[in-house]
């Protein structure tokens, strides 16, 4: 699934990252790794949103 993500990441224009969840599968259904993704969106979210307020 990596592979698959990394090439429309290339595509984009704006600031960007790609973060690997350990041990998560490509539907995030192991135990924390839905969370682990919930924490890393907001980090990311949260900063720039509060830039544009």
């Amino acid at each position: 699934m990596i592979d698959l993500n990394e090439e429309p990441l290339e595509q984009l224009t704006c600031e960007k990252h790609m973060a690997i969840v350990p041990g998560a599968g490509h539907l995030f259904e192991e135990p924390g790794t839905l969370d682990q993704v919930v924490i890393l969106a907001r980090g990311w979210f949260v900063p720039r949103l509060s830039q544009r307020g």
